[in-house]
């Protein structure tokens, strides 16, 4: 039998174009298969928690089995934790000293790449005097040169409150209110303002002293906040405290 030899150029063995078909159909065929083996990703969703409970003891908070705080009480504001997206989650507080659950809820939809918070509060429907809800969280940075924020009002005696947000060299004689009149348990949308140093400034609705001063708080822009308000004590016009999570940035 005659040996067929390929021909050489500089030396070099080179595939005849017959041959390079085939080897491309080949490479085509290994590629679509390894492709079809590539299982599917799907983002999880994100999950933290915000007590704003006088009552509630200690807690562990989980979702579909997993622990997203343990331990906290009120004034906490988590970190996110990763969960696979789901549209029937399952959500249990329980005590972080040894006794039987003390909140649980089902078919709570955390859908992938959303960020969402379990809000812990007082409710007078509830036996226990406690609740919670889940409250959807943005999930992007504000615009650029733009900050925007959202209060959560539970400050009980306190009441209603407004919100100013002051710039350097601004008193509050010549500033306006970001928010008015916000009722306790009002969560309203975030509000989006321009970026620069400010003091946060809370008083009851219509009055302009103070309950609570805050430092002076440098925004650069793209930030995305949670403000919780909540009485410092439970007499008529306390002041009031203030915690703030990071959203976004």
């Amino acid at each position: 039998m005659r040996k067929i030899r390929l021909r050489s150029i500089d030396g070099a063995q080179r595939l005849s174009t017959p041959l390079l078909a085939v080897a491309a159909v080949a490479t085509l065929a290994l590629l679509i298969t390894a492709c079809e083996q590539v299982s599917t990703y799907t983002q999880p969703a994100l999950v933290r928690v915000i007590d704003a409970s006088y009552v509630a003891p200690a807690v562990d908070v989980t979702v579909n089995g997993t622990l997203i705080a343990a331990n906290i009480g009120q004034g906490a504001i988590t970190a996110y934790g990763a969960i696979p997206a789901s549209t029937s989650a399952i959500i249990d507080i329980d005590p972080t000293a040894a006794g039987p659950s003390l909140l649980n809820g089902d078919d709570w939809g955390f859908a992938a790449g959303t960020q969402s918070s379990v809000f812990i509060t007082d409710s007078a429907a509830n036996p226990k005097g406690y609740g919670f809800t889940v409250l959807q969280d943005q999930q992007i940075a504000a615009p650029n040169g733009h900050s925007s924020f959202r209060f959560l009002n539970q400050a009980i005696n306190t009441g209603a409150v407004d919100i100013y947000m002051i710039p350097s060299g601004v008193t509050i004689a010549n500033a306006v209110p970001l928010i008015k009149d916000l009722p306790v348990g009002g969560t309203p949308s975030y509000v989006t303002f321009i970026s620069q140093t400010v003091t946060i400034v809370i008083t009851p609705t219509g009055l302009t002293t103070p309950n609570y001063t805050s430092p002076p708080i440098a925004l650069i822009g793209g930030e995305v906040r949670t403000v919780l308000i909540v009485d410092t004590q439970l007499t008529s016009n306390p002041p009031v405290a203030v915690f703030i999570g990071n959203d976004v940035n």
